[in-house]
């Protein structure tokens, strides 16, 4: 692993988005930050996007992450839930691109396969190993920050991986 490198997950959501930063420090994972951004059903919708990219911005910028990953696109049977979704994901996108961070990816299958072993895992079980694995003593982090510092691990152990291979 690369020792200093510092990532921002980011699980997206319209009421929540949930964000976590995980620094990899001596070939072990840390939390530096986690927690979850939170808006009103009774904002208007444009508000309620322009919390979103305020308040990652804010984290960025207290954080200083290397680069974001985020959940990808997925399919909703719901087609204005999806809709939404899509422009949190772009308010998001937005908040971190403007600050020239690069961006990845990651499915919510690939986050759960990297973090768990399993594509199919229980959001309980995705909270309790993100918990061990950046030794949380406080407690599990909610759903939606315990999903964001997946995708931060998922992301950090697919660079490993690459790092890896390149050298066979």
């Amino acid at each position: 692993m690369a020792n200093g490198l510092r990532v921002l997950g980011i699980d997206p959501g319209t009421s929540t988005t949930g964000y976590g930063v995980v620094e990899v420090r001596d070939r072990s994972l840390i939390s530096i930050a986690h927690g979850v951004i939170t808006t009103s059903p009774r904002q208007p919708f444009p508000e309620r996007l322009q919390v979103i990219h305020r308040a990652l911005q804010t984290v960025i910028a207290r954080h200083h992450p290397d680069c974001a990953a985020l959940e990808g696109i997925f399919f909703a049977k719901n087609v204005r839930t999806a809709l939404q979704l899509g422009q949190a994901r772009g308010a998001a996108l937005v908040a971190v691109v403007e600050t020239g961070l690069q961006v990845f990816e990651y499915s919510p299958l690939e986050v759960k396969g990297a973090v768990t072993g399993f594509g199919r895992a229980s959001k309980a079980q995705i909270q309790r190993i993100v918990a061990s694995l950046l030794r949380l003593s406080s407690g599990l982090p909610t759903t939606d920050a315990s999903d964001a510092l997946a995708l931060a691990i998922c992301h950090i152990h697919g660079m490993d991986l690459q790092r890896r291979m390149a050298t066979v």
